[in-house]
């Protein structure tokens, strides 16, 4: 199908960077597949950012699709099996502390939902993502403000996301007990913030965020540290 006219003036390079909503340039009646896109971890001092891509199967309703901060962690379980069982097509993708230390986080963030998309093994006509912000993509893609709460299938990606990431904090509280990331999923909690400032940063902290930056500037040896 081609693009429509209005589309072809559109530089994908500027769209990831464009810090505002974008008006929709893909017909709502079009023919094709659509996939949802959301991300979870950006806020974290520690672990990768975390991004899926959902196409849903109209013929395979999921009852109870919602933002996923919304839901309780056994639900957010739940809707997981069920979403993967029943989308049609679905990817999980990440981008790395390494990579969000050297890109920046908001690039990052675009990177994974970049790999999330490009994982998916049928190619949608047209890409939802929720906030203002979109990666570069080979397909048309619409941003969204708060769209984990608007469509199905964004809200969909953001349940992958949240508990596919929620799982690998675990897998950090079991190498680093002493942090508490079961709890607290790495995000700058007050508890994270004594134990960053006890034990000092692990492999898996992001070395450019300000309360790691700091701990590690203030540690007498920094390899120390990264050997706890």
């Amino acid at each position: 199908m081609p693009l429509p006219k209005s589309s072809k003036r559109v530089d994908t390079a500027k769209l990831a960077e464009a810090p505002f909503q974008l008006d929709l340039l893909w017909p709502v009646d079009a023919v094709g597949l659509m996939a949802g896109v959301d991300e979870a971890g950006r806020g974290p001092l520690a672990g990768p950012v975390v991004a899926a891509a959902v196409i849903l199967d109209d013929l395979q309703p999921i009852v109870g699709l919602a933002d996923s901060k919304k839901l309780t962690a056994r639900r957010r379980d739940s809707l997981y099996d069920e979403i993967r069982a029943k989308a049609l097509c679905c990817c999980v993708a990440e981008a790395s502390v390494e990579e969000i230390d050297a890109l920046n986080i908001l690039q990052a963030t675009m990177l994974a939902m970049r790999r999330a998309v490009e994982g998916l093994r049928l190619k949608p006509a047209m890409v939802l993502v929720d906030g203002n912000r979109i990666p570069v993509l080979n397909v048309p893609a619409q941003a969204i403000v708060k769209g984990d709460a608007k469509v199905q299938a964004i809200s969909a990606a953001s349940i992958l996301a949240k508990v596919h990431r929620d799982r690998l904090c675990m897998q950090l509280h079991e190498a680093y007990p002493q942090y508490g990331f079961e709890v607290h999923k790495g995000y700058p909690t007050a508890a994270h913030l004594k134990a960053l400032r006890e034990n000092g940063a692990t492999p898996a902290h992001r070395r450019t965020f300000g309360p790691v930056k700091m701990v590690l500037a203030s540690t007498a040896d920094p390899l120390a540290a990264l050997a706890r």
